[in-house]
């Protein structure tokens, strides 16, 4: 957490049954899940700025016959989930992938191919749903433009220039450096709330839970299979919001906001690969990722001078929080209070456990 004032202050702490495994440290790498989106939503404008897109091309302009009704569907509905395209990641068929107890690997055109399979939520334009679909076209428009992997993409454009030395795309499960462990709780340990399906995780077992760690984040692509740090990722968000990576046009573009929530016009709001909403303690810009054995959210005041990252080391319990009351509600209290703290306030008292 960083205020702007002086040094970040960098807090971490470890149940003792993991140190078997690996020694937390604040600079470790960590999947960052779907904070990748700010990335990706990054390079494309990038790219706007240097006139060889534009956020009302269609996706089919690039992506020719890839995307049902792609003559409809512009890059910029893709980059704030108005696209309606169905998530890829809620077939059944790829929560054994997710699990990471099939290792079998799909292409990004697979993945693409999984989500259009499906029936559009609604027409383009018309609502908001966040689609993961969405982003591994980004992903496709961005490779099909500049003739460059997605992984090279990031180290050229952001992670070279910014001097991030543990950030980078995965393209598959092998780490570049020290790493954070993440775990989930084996089946036996698993709350009895979580639905069968989502009991098993693939890893190497102990002490009650499952280290997955050792998993491939391939499945995410575009979507989320950025590494980085939490230290990486403040000096990014700093970048970002202080003009280092776009021009102003661009930035106010990335900072164009839709409703979350239909019906709270003045509510959160989601701009390109980035949202914003009003906290506590002040008005933030973030994001958060969700990847088995990680729960990252990482957030910034509007002018990107403070700064705040949170790493939680096990993720089932985002997905099932009524199965996890507890962990749940600590998870909240503790971005609650990076978040005041970021704002060098103090957060407000937590309602009691009934």
């Amino acid at each position: 957490m960083d205020d702007g004032r002086g040094e970040p202050i960098e807090i971490a702490e470890q149940a003792t049954w993991t140190l078997r495994d690996h020694r937390i440290q604040v600079d470790d790498e960590v999947r960052m899940g779907s904070n990748t989106k700010t990335m990706m939503a990054t390079l494309v404008l990038q790219l706007v700025g240097e006139g060889k897109l534009t956020l009302t091309d269609p996706v089919d302009k690039w992506l020719p016959g890839r995307i049902p009704n792609g003559r409809a569907i512009t890059l910029r509905m893709l980059l704030n989930h108005t696209s309606g395209l169905f998530d890829y990641t809620q077939d059944p068929v790829m929560l054994t992938s997710i699990l990471g107890t099939d290792r079998r690997p799909r292409s990004a055109a697979q993945l693409l191919d999984l989500g259009t399979g499906h029936d559009p939520l609604f027409a383009p334009g018309s609502s908001w749903s966040y689609s993961n679909t969405g982003y591994i076209a980004v992903g496709a428009v961005l490779e099909k433009v500049t003739g460059q992997s997605l992984a090279d993409l990031v180290q050229d454009r952001i992670a070279r220039p910014l001097r991030l030395k543990d950030t980078y795309l995965a393209t598959g499960s092998t780490w570049r450096g020290p790493h954070a462990h993440g775990y989930e709780p084996d089946a036996a340990h698993m709350p009895p709330d979580v639905p069968d399906e989502l009991r098993n995780y693939g890893g190497a077992r102990h002490d009650g839970h499952v280290d997955v760690s050792a998993n491939s984040p391939w499945w995410a692509g575009a979507a989320g299979a950025v590494v980085s740090s939490a230290a990486d990722w403040d000096r990014f968000y700093n970048a970002l919001f202080a003009g280092k990576l776009l021009p102003a046009a661009q930035l106010a573009q990335m900072r164009a906001t839709v409703p979350i929530f239909p019906d709270q016009p003045d509510g959160p709001g989601y701009g390109l690969g980035i949202e914003t909403g009003q906290t506590a303690c002040g008005t933030v810009w973030s994001h958060d990722g969700g990847i088995p054995g990680y729960l990252t959210t990482n957030a910034t005041d509007p002018t990107g001078t403070r700064t705040a990252s949170i790493v939680i080391l096990t993720e089932a319990f985002a997905e099932t929080q009524t199965a996890f009351p507890e962990l749940a509600r600590a998870a909240q209290e503790l971005q609650t209070a990076a978040v005041c703290g970021m704002f060098d306030k103090s957060a407000p008292a937590a309602p009691s456990a009934e």
